[in-house]
């Protein structure tokens, strides 16, 4: 055997490495092309819109038009106007979801890795039980304590999703702690803040990111869910949810009141998720490795 036949296993690891690197790379602008584009519309309709939201001048159902770019709603609403708002809010409830799922699932993820014994095995239960618990179930209970809001959604989603996030905090800060440089930093006389802060957290947080974009994309969609029941934002407020349970039963005659708002949905949990993808082929430990 030559010594090119045994760089051949090499060469092909680091193209396919290089490959791998490239894809992510792609994924990710696409990604964040899409998403970006939504949230662009998001924070646009924060400063401006074509009409006021409660505004019912426009007609009942009136076509796509100069006036109207995607027509009216059953209302007389703008629909285009309905949409940037809605828009809005799905950037907000993913945002929020997100936030609370981190600030929890994080806190409790760490103090179920430092656990042992019995305490480990409550708070691992207690999680299972949180992620089997029925995000809309939990939703209704939220609401019927408070009042069916956009804030209550965002409160029941990310409650939902903050067991998720701790169980697999717990994970990778174990697998994190078994390390030797954590046992020579806690021998040299390390607290475990600074432990925690210093080499545990800086660890697990690529894994984390590309958990919490899809995180978001699921908030989204739990979201819309909500308020095609009637759980989400009260009107006027138009989410894209609202939008889809108001324009079902005119779809035949007038679709862009469904059409629209269900293919940004679409976009959006496509794009976020592009995004995750992209995140995980470029924020992935054994790649950033390979290449040092």
């Amino acid at each position: 055997m030559t010594g090119t036949d045994l760089l051949e296993p090499a060469r092909a690891g680091k193209a396919a490495r290089t490959a791998r690197r490239r894809r992510g790379s792609a994924t990710l602008v696409v990604g964040c092309v899409l998403a970006g584009a939504i949230a662009l519309l998001a924070v646009v309709s924060l400063c401006w819109l074509p009409y006021p939201s409660d505004d019912t001048s426009g007609g009942r159902l009136a076509p796509p038009g100069a006036g109207h770019l995607l027509g009216t709603d059953k209302l007389g609403r703008d629909l285009f106007t309905q949409v940037m708002t809605g828009s809005r809010i799905a950037v907000e409830a993913g945002l929020g979801s997100v936030l609370i799922a981190a600030l929890i699932g994080v806190t409790l993820g760490v103090l179920a890795a430092f656990a042992q014994g019995w305490l480990d095995d409550t708070l691992s239960a207690f999680l299972d039980i949180l992620i089997a618990f029925p995000t809309l179930l939990l939703a209704m209970l939220i609401v019927a304590a408070r009042s069916a809001t956009l804030s209550s959604a965002v409160l029941a989603i990310g409650l939902a999703q903050s067991a998720v996030v701790a169980r697999l905090v717990r994970i990778l800060v174990k697998r994190v702690l078994a390390q030797d440089y954590i046992i020579a930093a806690r021998t040299s006389g390390t607290s475990w803040p600074r432990t925690v802060l210093g080499h545990v957290l800086p660890n697990i947080w690529p894994t984390l990111v590309v958990n919490l974009a899809l995180q978001f994309g699921l908030a989204v969609l739990a979201e819309a869910g909500l308020s095609y029941l009637g759980l989400g934002a009260p009107p006027p407020n138009a989410s894209w949810g609202r939008m889809l349970q108001e324009a079902q039963a005119t779809f035949t005659t007038a679709p862009a009141g469904a059409l629209a708002p269900g293919i940004l949905l679409v976009l959006l949990v496509i794009g976020v998720n592009l995004v995750a993808d992209g995140l995980r082929d470029t924020l992935d430990p054994a790649t950033r490795r390979r290449r040092t």
